[in-house]
């Protein structure tokens, strides 16, 4: 397992009964999480800054005993990111992704490649995006369906400073953009995605993992250049092993190199606990 234990600005204080109790910054918060089947140690669950409630009907609310500060940033190493609480319980990253930022960033930078272009799919608020424009990449392409959240990463790109590089923004249903690129020829260094269970495009198209994946793996390979560097898969899905994403890169990736898979989780303070956090599946070269 990988374990994303290199945080100062994040940690996980405390799980049990379903709920996580995390401290970002020096904000207290408690969400829930589907993993948690433990018991809590209730001592800890004091001082809470904030508390997040699904709602019966879909979504939820977050409830604030304080308010979070405006242009609330959080840094992980030399990367820097604006959290932001959504009715969805996000709070704008995904912590457990450091471990996939770290082994990007080293890649590129152990790389003989030069003008080393990347491509993040389902790339949310641009953690992936950030290390491969941090790293040295000559272009990176993010692709989300989601207007509010390419958004978002403009800004964790302006935060970091990183204007000057070459990040593109496509607002755009993942497959569709795919296919449009391969038909024009476009090669990538570096692919990175991080699909979700289920989802729809601007249009409407729908995504389901279970169907949808394996279509998109079989387009993406036609954009790896002839020399690839990377190809990594995250998922939060519960219905298939991290075996199964492994197998899909093999199937489908032909070049020399290396694959791997495993889970990822975040260690909980003060305990031998890890909170388990989703799979990975990576070819690298």
């Amino acid at each position: 397992m990988l374990l994303a234990d290199k945080w100062n600005d994040y940690k996980i204080i405390d799980c049990g009964d379903g709920e996580k109790l995390e401290r970002i910054g020096n904000f207290l918060i408690s969400r829930p999480d589907s993993q948690v089947i433990w018991t809590k140690q209730k001592n800890k669950w004091e001082n809470l800054d904030a508390i997040y409630h699904r709602s019966n009907k879909g979504g939820g609310y977050w409830e604030y005993i304080n308010k979070p500060k405006r242009n609330f940033i959080i840094k992980y190493q030399d990367l820097s990111f604006y959290i932001e609480f959504t009715n969805f319980k996000h709070i704008g990253l995904f912590p457990e992704q450091a471990v996939n930022w770290q082994f990007i960033i080293d890649k590129i930078k152990q790389s003989k490649k030069n003008n080393i272009k990347a491509l993040n799919l389902f790339a949310y608020t641009g953690g992936a995006t950030i290390s491969c424009a941090y790293a040295g990449c000559e272009e990176v392409v993010h692709v989300d369906a989601s207007k509010k959240i390419v958004g978002q990463a403009k800004r964790n790109i302006e935060l970091n400073k990183l204007e000057d590089k070459k990040v593109r923004f496509i607002i755009e249903d993942v497959i569709q953009f795919v296919l449009r690129e391969s038909r024009r020829g476009r090669k990538y260094d570096i692919i990175i995605m991080d699909p979700p269970v289920y989802g729809r495009g601007p249009k409407g198209e729908l995504w389901q993992i279970e169907t949808s994946l394996t279509k998109l793996m079989k387009e993406c390979v036609k954009l790896l250049s002839d020399e690839p560097i990377l190809f990594l898969i995250n998922c939060y899905t519960a219905s298939f092993s991290h075996i199964s994403l492994k197998n899909i890169l093999e199937t489908n990736i032909k070049n020399e190199g290396f694959f791997e898979s495993g889970e990822i989780g975040i260690p909980i303070e003060n305990s031998k606990l890890i909170l388990p956090c989703g799979i990975y599946a990576r070819f690298f070269t």
